[in-house]
């Protein structure tokens, strides 16, 4: 078991990423550290709606990790307990007009020759799916692979399943990290005393450019704010995931303007979740009145009934983003014994069982399961002349 200041691998972050990663860590037979200057999931994922989503991505290396994850989250479900809240209800995005419809077919047809399953549901047929969704809609996509959890709970589970092999270390910052004689990691310096490890994960969320930093390596991630909305508690109201299509959108671009799009889900505690914002304004926590107005707009607009519905409260948090919007996963070349596990953006609830796999294997000298390279946290570095 991980002794107070040594173990084979330190963890910086107990998010949902960082749980993985301890998770799958010490199911390989490693002994863990996981260090916070905070709480379990205290940082974005506490944020997080608990998407684990494919319907929003591109083919490509996102969306392998985001099946991979899909296919891990049921065997999770089955492991971990009831009170993650692991609903696989599957996801619809919704068109107002024919225009959307033609895009939403062109993406689901890109999607399924990547694996993806989806359905073509016509406007009359939307009802069927979802009673109170608004009349006039052009038509929809089914998709039966998303899924939904509770993050917290769920972050909070995984560091449990290791037992006496996983360590916590909570309300403890990092201030430096422990190197050798010819640069390999030896641990963390906290504000408490050194931990020793060969090994290092970067799981810090939004401040994984800061970890980096402290490594002498630079790793461009930088925060994205996003507002959600929590209604009072409903009956079965929204069934699934729902959203309109300029989410899809949403997701992929880089702007650093405000982005708003429809996104409406169920929780079975009974309240709705509202959002989705997005905008990059450092870590500034402001309550924005004209964010939320564009998304309770949002939300009538998708499900009238919502609009006799009080809203209780509303949460902000803080999206990793890289400008490629992928994450980095892997062992870092430039700095030995350096894993990076962050720049998730708004899929690190998702994409957490994946990474935290690909980590193990990485740590353990196993064959990741699936091609890391797009991941590799280098890339940003510039390129030599």
């Amino acid at each position: 078991m991980p002794t107070r200041n040594s173990s084979d691998v330190i963890i910086v972050g107990a998010g949902v990423v960082g749980a993985a990663c301890a998770h799958y860590a010490a199911q390989a037979g490693l002994t863990v550290t996981v260090v916070d200057r905070g709480s379990v999931a205290g940082g974005t994922t506490g944020a997080g709606e608990g998407n684990l989503l494919v319907s929003d991505k591109e083919p490509g290396p996102e969306l392998e990790l985001a099946l991979l994850s899909i296919t891990l989250w049921r065997e999770l479900a089955d492991l971990l307990p009831p009170r993650i809240e692991y609903e696989p209800k599957g996801g619809l995005v919704v068109a107002a007009d024919e225009p959307g419809m033609r895009a939403l077919r062109d993406f689901a047809t890109r999607q399924h020759k990547a694996g993806i399953t989806s359905e073509e549901i016509p406007g009359e047929g939307l009802h069927d799916l979802e009673p109170h969704l608004a009349p006039g809609m052009a038509g929809g996509f089914h998709y039966p692979q998303d899924a939904q959890v509770m993050p917290a709970h769920a972050a909070a589970h995984l560091l449990r399943t290791g037992g006496d092999r996983i360590r916590l270390r909570l309300g403890e910052e990092v201030t430096g990290l422990l190197t050798g004689a010819t640069g390999e990691i030896r641990g963390v310096r906290t504000a408490i005393g050194d931990i020793h490890a060969p090994y290092v994960v970067n799981a810090a969320g939004t401040w994984g450019g800061e970890l980096a930093r402290l490594a002498g390596v630079e790793l461009p991630v930088l925060p994205r704010r996003g507002f959600v909305l929590v209604t009072e508690p409903l009956p079965q109201v929204v069934r699934h995931k729902v959203y309109a299509a300029d989410y899809v959108a949403d997701v992929a671009s880089g702007s650093a303007a405000l982005q708003t799009s429809a996104v409406v889900e169920g929780t079975p505690a009974g309240p709705v979740l509202i959002g989705a914002s997005r905008e990059r304004v450092g870590f500034d926590r402001t309550l924005s009145t004209e964010v939320l107005r564009r998304l309770a707009a949002g939300a009538t607009a998708l499900f009238p009934l919502l609009a006799g519905v009080r809203a209780i409260r509303t949460y902000a948090g803080f999206r990793p983003y890289l400008p490629d919007h992928l994450p980095a996963i892997g062992p870092d070349p430039r700095v030995p014994g350096l894993l990076h596990a962050c720049g998730h953006e708004g899929a690190g609830i998702g994409l957490a069982p994946a990474t935290g796999l690909v980590i193990a294997a990485c740590l353990t000298g196993g064959e990741p399961p699936l091609d890391i390279r797009p991941f590799r946290p280098e890339r940003f570095d510039p390129p030599l002349l």
